[in-house]
């Protein structure tokens, strides 16, 4: 993913309330499912990390993305924000800023 389509994706994430949160028993197998379910439903989740959630915010990130194959866009404060293209072609609402080749 490149700079631009990350900050495109920050800018859309602004706006955005979090889904979900990671409490005192941290990424649990329900947790990691419902991440997938969102990320297929809605490509863009923001979700928040509780005071009380024993792995650090950016380790957490990095777990879920890792186990939802999606990738992290931001880590801020508390709020952890994940994007996974929606499998049909035809469900995708997010259209990412093209990449440039490196001929141009």
């Amino acid at each position: 993913m490149t700079s631009k389509q990350r900050a495109y994706l920050k800018g859309l994430a602004m706006t955005m309330d979090a889904i979900l949160q990671i409490g005192k028993s941290g990424i649990t197998p329900e947790l990691t499912a419902a991440v997938a379910e969102a990320l297929e439903a809605r490509e863009l989740i923001k979700i928040s990390v509780q005071k009380d959630c024993p792995e650090d915010n950016r380790q957490a990130a990095e777990t879920l993305a890792g186990r939802t194959q999606s990738e992290v866009v931001q880590v801020i404060g508390r709020k952890i924000v994940l994007y996974k293209p929606a499998r049909d072609e035809k469900k995708r609402r997010i259209e990412l800023p093209k990449q440039k080749s490196k001929q141009e």
